[in-house]
């Protein structure tokens, strides 16, 4: 197997700046695709998927993400988003701000203890459903209502009951630069290679660690196991196949990996809880 790491991907600490209209920032991050990049700021970031799918990274939880994936995640938290290979344009709106971008004490304020909660619960992270709030509007705005509306979302954010913690409660940041470097390499070589047989001595290889040391590292550091990630990339892989195809299923679990059918299909079950006939039938019935 060849591997290529292209241009080395260092994951830092992001510097954010408010313009000179708004004291947080609003953008829209668009893209082919969103490549994996291991990062953490000091800002609270809300971010919405409006386009394209993959996997989310947030501290220890390693879950797919699609259009409507809302998340606001706190300061200091790592996370990057990685897009599904070939998957075409990627896009999310980011809001970033800081606890005192209002004034130092004002979510102190008694009338905003719901706020002040959740933006300690966001320490470890939180997906909310995609109507929860819509941040593509406020860049219509005025700079004043901008703000107001982001005021609004948060407010309405602080009274969704389906809230859901992402980080473990235990996860405590590793950010030290040889284990995030290392953590880059292993997603972008995972990336770049889930269609061949990738195997775990190739993988501790390219970071020049033992196989039983960079699997712990893995694991302790992105939650997820490097077998476990892998099996997500190549059944994402294949779920696109499915949808944007008329293939035969044993052809598209070649091509993403599986040249064993039945693994291939307990794998799929064991991920989507249904077969990938299934799955595409449910599909093609949707789009009807």
């Amino acid at each position: 197997m060849t591997i290529g790491f292209g241009a080395p991907m260092r994951a830092i600490l992001e510097h954010i700046e408010a313009t000179t209209q708004l004291s947080w920032t609003l953008h829209v991050r668009q893209g082919s695709h969103f490549r994996f990049a291991w990062h953490f700021h000091p800002e609270f970031e809300l971010t919405l998927i409006t386009r394209g799918s993959g996997t989310r990274f947030v501290g220890d939880c390693v879950e797919e993400y699609g259009p409507g994936d809302l998340t606001l995640i706190g300061p200091e938290m790592p996370h990057t988003y990685q897009s599904i290979p070939g998957h075409g344009r990627h896009e999310a709106i980011v809001v970033q701000f800081r606890r005192d971008f209002l004034g130092r004490d004002f979510f102190d304020r008694p009338e905003f203890a719901r706020v002040a909660s959740l933006l300690e619960r966001s320490a470890r992270g939180l997906s909310f459903p995609s109507y929860a709030v819509e941040p593509g509007e406020f860049g219509a705005l005025p700079p004043p209502e901008r703000t107001l509306a982001l005021l609004d979302a948060l407010v309405r954010l602080s009274r969704c009951a389906e809230a859901r913690p992402l980080a473990g409660d235990q996860y405590i940041p590793s950010l030290n630069g040889s284990t995030r470097d290392r953590i880059d390499a292993i997603v972008r070589l995972l990336n770049e290679e889930y269609a061949g047989p990738v195997t775990l001595e190739a993988v501790a290889r390219a970071v020049h660690m033992a196989p039983a040391s960079v699997s712990r590292l893995f694991r302790r550091t992105t939650g997820a196991t490097i077998t476990g990630y892998l099996n997500m990339l190549r059944v994402n892989a294949a779920c696109r196949l499915l949808r944007e195809t008329d293939r035969r299923i044993s052809a598209i679990a070649a091509d993403c990996g599986y040249p064993n059918l039945s693994n291939f299909n307990r794998r799929f079950r064991e991920l989507k809880g249904m077969s990938p006939r299934e799955y595409r039938a449910r599909w093609q019935c949707a789009r009807r």
